[in-house]
């Protein structure tokens, strides 16, 4: 009996290899990560994809994460940071989020992978009776489900053209050795068969600490040891690190893992992400990945071009401006983490250094004057000494009420304000409670019973199921008038294209006596029914969106409503050049002008707007 079943196992094994080798045009890269989690395996991956896609290369990405949940939708921020939402709707892992930023491409669901994913196919073919009462194992029968997903969404265009992938990068989350993601690391066991060993290739991430100010390579060899005892042999090292690995390490790695000491390559802690796909290039990764496998490249030089420029105007900002994000999951960053690279490419952009500082909601709250005053006035003086404010989005009942003080402190006082999905609510209810005169106005999602419901639940939304029954994925949002400040942002077009996680909207019965006191509505639905874009009259910039603009920032064009914050925060939002993105010639640092320059540059500047409140702005 034990023998007729590794018989078929292999006859299983065999029949799918001999067909996805007939038919297969892409090639793959591994990635994977040794010694700790969140070394680095991210943006390495990501890097990888903006230097292929230079060299002229059609790029894929695909993230594993071996947890059993089916998607990230109904994780809390704090157990894996932000929740990364689609065009199609789904809710990933913010990796996808760096791949798409890198690679400037449109992923969808089936790009993130999970353990959950992967058995819920399985079982459902097995109670569709697909496996012919065969017994259904890890081996082979999860293995093939997930070489059969990988195939299929490698075939997958991600560019905007109709032409499938030429190279697809794979990041196995988590580290080696951990017991969640050993059916992915037996399947990529097999798979690197099925494939062709020319066209698979595997990049292990690994961490060379300091200890008595000597670099350690005992980590990576004992985690470089596991992986080829699991089947796998890497292929290219890289080695996270705080400081440049020296000759001497790079050649002791080599001999201990059975690489070229060519083919180790240094990671260490960078000024900016933008400088990884820089550092590896100048260490011959192009020739590496050419020579195991063979792709059509042209020199990247070129393509990166644009990319050197970024990173060279990062290092070289000297203004910084203050933006506070009011939040209710600060004390995580990555809770944020496309909020904060929004930021900091519309700061980039705009030609300052972004100090960037969190303030909890509850902090600001009148509660915390009596439980902790030292905390709530340590807040308030945060967002006092700021030049913008955003409120980001968020769920639940905690925090509302310092969210909406620092709302109501923005709009009274003048200060630039960035409502974002959540924001947007907090912006209204406030502006109920405040300017209508309506004091118990509220969200039904905070209060059930509130008199002044001006946030209430969309009717077709689940009111059982949490994960994916949300307003989810890209819809359209059509401006309603032409005399709207984020319309000249996004280029002064009809309508606009961005991604959406909600549950509740702005209540439409109380539209027109909102905006009868200055809060117009100026971006709706298709169907106008649904409150998109507000903008308050007679304020330098409040403005909130139900959407999440931050989704579609990319290094070289951040997102139109971030970027009008960052502009009046500064002081440079003009009439006549909203919308207009800067050459990126301009982003390298110039040279040192002369006196007679620096004055022509002054007279030839665009006129500024003047705000009533002084702009705080320091040197570095």
């Amino acid at each position: 009996v034990c023998s007729g079943k590794t018989s078929l196992t292999s006859e299983i094994s065999f029949s799918l290899s001999t067909a996805a080798m007939a038919d297969t045009q892409c090639k793959f890269i591994l990635v994977t990560g040794g010694v700790i989690s969140g070394i680095g395996k991210g943006v390495i991956a990501s890097s990888l994809g903006t230097i292929m896609k230079a060299c002229g290369v059609r790029c894929t990405s695909i993230k594993i994460d071996p947890y059993l949940n089916i998607d990230a939708g109904t994780f809390s921020p704090y157990e894996h940071g932000e929740v990364f939402v689609l065009d199609d709707g789904g809710e990933v892992d913010l990796d996808l989020g760096n791949y798409e930023r890198f690679l400037d491409s449109t992923l969808t669901r089936d790009n993130n992978i999970t353990t959950g994913k992967i058995y819920q196919s399985v079982i459902e073919r097995e109670r569709k009776g697909e496996f012919l009462g065969k017994t259904v194992q890890v081996v082979p029968h999860i293995t093939n489900a997930i070489q059969e997903w990988i195939l299929r969404v490698s075939k997958v265009p991600v560019d905007g053209s109709d032409k499938p992938p030429q190279l697809c990068i794979i990041e196995l989350g988590g580290t080696i050795g951990d017991i969640e993601s050993m059916p992915f690391v037996e399947a990529f066991r097999q798979f690197q068969f099925r494939v062709g060993r020319s066209n698979f290739m595997l990049i292990h991430v690994s961490l060379v600490p300091e200890a008595s100010g000597e670099q350690k390579t005992k980590p990576t060899q004992h985690s470089v040891r596991e992986v080829r005892g699991l089947g796998l042999s890497p292929d290219v090292i890289a080695c996270r690190s705080v400081k440049p690995l020296s000759p001497s390490v790079k050649e002791k790695i080599a001999d201990f893992t059975h690489v070229s000491p060519d083919y180790v390559l240094g990671c260490p802690d960078v000024p900016s992400i933008y400088r990884v796909p820089l550092s590896l290039v100048s260490q011959g990764i192009v020739k590496i990945i050419n020579k195991i496998m063979s792709l059509p490249v042209v020199d990247p030089q070129a393509g990166l071009a644009r990319w050197s420029e970024l990173a060279d105007r990062y290092d070289n900002l000297r203004k910084s401006l203050r933006i506070t994000l009011v939040g209710k999951y600060t004390g995580m960053e990555d809770a944020y983490c496309s909020v904060v690279k929004s930021l900091h490419l519309s700061s980039l952009k705009a030609g300052y250094k972004l100090d960037l500082q969190f303030v909890e909601a509850t902090d600001l709250e009148a509660e915390m004057k009596t439980t902790d005053a030292v905390k709530y006035h340590q807040a308030w003086q945060k967002l006092c000494s700021t030049s913008g404010v955003i409120v980001p989005g968020g769920f639940g009942s905690r925090g509302i009420e310092g969210m909406i003080a620092a709302a109501q402190w923005a709009r009274e006082q003048k200060i630039p304000f960035l409502g974002v999905c959540l924001g947007l609510q907090i912006a209204v209810i406030e502006f109920a409670r405040n300017v209508l005169k309506l004091s118990a106005a509220n969200s039904t999602e905070f209060d059930q019973n509130t008199p002044h419901p001006v946030v209430v639940d969309m009717p077709e939304i689940s009111k059982t199921h949490l994960g994916g029954t949300m307003r989810l994925g890209s819809r359209r949002t059509e401006f309603v008038t032409k005399s709207s400040v984020v319309r000249k942002l996004y280029g002064d077009v009809d309508f606009v294209d961005e991604r959406h996680r909600h549950r509740y909207e702005v209540n439409p019965k109380y539209v027109s006596d909102i905006e009868k006191q200055g809060m117009l509505f100026v971006g709706q639905d298709v169907n106008h029914q649904r409150m998109e874009i507000m903008e308050l009259q007679d304020h330098p910039y409040y403005v909130g969106v139900q959407f999440h603009p931050e989704y579609l920032t990319r290094p070289l064009k951040p997102s139109p409503p971030f970027y009008g914050l960052i502009l009046a925060s500064c002081k440079m939002l003009n009439p006549e050049t909203l919308g207009l993105p800067m050459p990126i010639a301009e982003i390298s640092k110039p040279p040192s002008p002369s006196p007679s320059q620096q004055q022509g540059a002054a007279d030839s500047a665009p006129p500024r707007i003047t705000a009533t409140v002084q702009t705080r702005v320091t040197d570095a």
